[in-house]
């Protein structure tokens, strides 16, 4: 071969190996694009079960009555119903709009005008029910304390702790309850309500007694017996209804002026043997109801201050159901989104309880009756979860993600713009292990209402990750 073709030859075959290794590198760099530009998922939280440990269960004993939990009073349950066409009297004007109230930065260790501090803004609760089985509530304060929170919000219904008679206790439960909500480094809330039968009003209703001095002396041995270990007292719950069925006035119309006398006679017999309790009165159904069976929140506690209640509550107890609503959603925009208020035709005004922030509104009504120096105590708050399309509450139902998502900024929303003037805010619920399916109070609940099993629902899970 003449030596020019070989250098030719030798030339071609350096040129084809240099395209070659040019090319392998172009298709591993569109490979490589090729993989960046693919995108992958990112898994969602899921509620996973944490083993804790599960003590021996106890016999459960039969019960003079079963813990009562009654949610917000659903207003608008359809077309033609009698809450759904309810407005106010004609001879009342309607509650006009409220400005929502600014905060007024407090000084650490504020007191309000009754003497009681500040709390920190917010503090953070659950309402639990650790009344009939131990090993349950065991279980259940290890999750609040592992969630991160300081409060526990429990019922003690006067008829199960001096049923039998006046003058005649039965210790062995509320012992209990307060002894493991000590364990756990908590502090406690006690709803007291549910008047035993020889008390009278209106008895198996929830009513105030024939005679409010046996209400005096039960809260007298009972913030005597517990002194410095049960840290608030809600008094009563949601005396502004009358429902039949569910009455939480004795079957008596909505009166704040009544309530009132109740809650004067309940602080002065805690105060002399606990003055450092805080008392909170009572929280209050949000509905748009205004005849003998229901009354405004807002006007039943305008009707408490013109009645004299100002000196009597450390905190003013409130509910904030959010709805269909996101937490941020202004009230005004709820009241006119027949979306997030399913149509109900009461006035635009009394339509802002359809939301959490309805609770700025509450606020406001403190701060016309020079009471801004009081906390709110939000004593209820949260979003279902119901699916069942006949439930009155399936309207505004959210997703078990959303419910867990709406919590979270909840909290987020109150730290951020209603401190310092919001003190605890207790969500509903972590659960009685007894509700099943057909009841409404199952699907509120953060977790599965269950026992050994414990099955967490997203809202929990999001709630323990979320900063406090």
């Amino acid at each position: 071969m003449p030596a020019f073709q070989k250098n030719i030859s030798r030339h071609s075959l350096l040129v084809w190996m240099v395209v070659f290794v040019m090319l392998a590198i172009s298709v591993g760099g569109l490979a490589g694009c090729g993989n960046r530009s693919t995108p992958v998922a990112t898994p969602e939280p899921t509620a996973t079960a944490t083993p804790l440990p599960s003590p021996t269960p106890t016999p459960i004993p039969s019960p003079t009555e079963t813990p009562k939990v009654v949610l917000p009073i659903v207003t608008n349950q359809g077309q033609g119903t009698p809450e759904a066409t309810a407005s106010a009297p004609a001879n009342t004007p309607a509650a006009s709009p409220p400005t929502p109230a600014t905060p007024t930065p407090s000084a650490p260790g504020k007191k309000s005008s009754t003497g009681v501090r500040w709390l920190n803004s917010p503090e953070y609760g659950m309402h639990v029910f650790l009344w009939w089985r131990p090993e349950v509530a065991d279980r259940d304060l290890q999750l609040v304390r592992d969630a991160g929170f300081q409060w526990v919000k429990q019922t003690f219904a006067w008829r199960d702790i001096e049923g039998a008679g006046k003058g005649q206790f039965d210790w062995s439960y509320t012992d209990r309850i307060v002894q493991q909500v000590e364990q756990y480094g908590l502090k406690l809330l006690a709803r007291v309500d549910s008047q035993p039968a020889w008390a009278g009003g209106g008895y198996p209703e929830n009513g105030p007694p024939d005679n409010l001095q046996d209400f005096a002396d039960f809260l007298t041995a009972l913030a005597a017996r517990y002194k410095g270990r049960i840290h608030a007292y809600q008094i009563w719950n949601e005396p502004n209804l009358n429902v039949p069925g569910r009455s939480e006035w004795g079957g008596r119309p909505p009166n704040p002026a009544e309530y009132t006398e109740m809650l004067k006679v309940a602080y002065r017999a805690i105060k002399a043997v606990d003055p450092n309790a805080i008392v909170i009165s009572a929280g209050l159904a949000p509905t748009t109801r205004w005849d003998d069976v229901a009354m405004p929140d807002l006007e039943f506690i305008r009707g408490m201050y013109a009645a004299g209640a100002k000196p009597y509550f450390d905190m003013l107890g409130a509910h904030g159901a959010g709805y269909k609503a996101p937490p941020e959603m202004d009230p005004a925009e709820v009241a006119r989104n027949p979306v997030y208020n399913n149509n109900d035709p009461s006035p635009e005004p009394l339509k802002r309880i359809y939301c959490f922030r309805h609770v700025e509104d509450i606020r406001q009504v403190m701060v016309e009756n020079g009471d801004a120096d009081k906390q709110i105590a939000l004593l209820e708050f949260g979003w279902t979860i119901d699916p069942r399309p006949e439930s009155p509450y399936h309207w505004h139902a959210v997703t078990p993600f959303e419910q867990g998502e709406y919590l979270v900024r909840a909290y987020q929303y109150a730290k951020a713009h209603w401190s310092p003037w919001i003190g605890i805010m207790s969500l509903i619920y972590l659960q009685n292990v007894d509700w099943t399916p057909e009841k409404e109070e199952y699907w509120w609940s953060i977790i599965e209402p269950a026992y050994p099993e414990l099955k967490l629902r997203p809202a929990y899970v999001m709630l323990k990750e979320m900063p406090k």
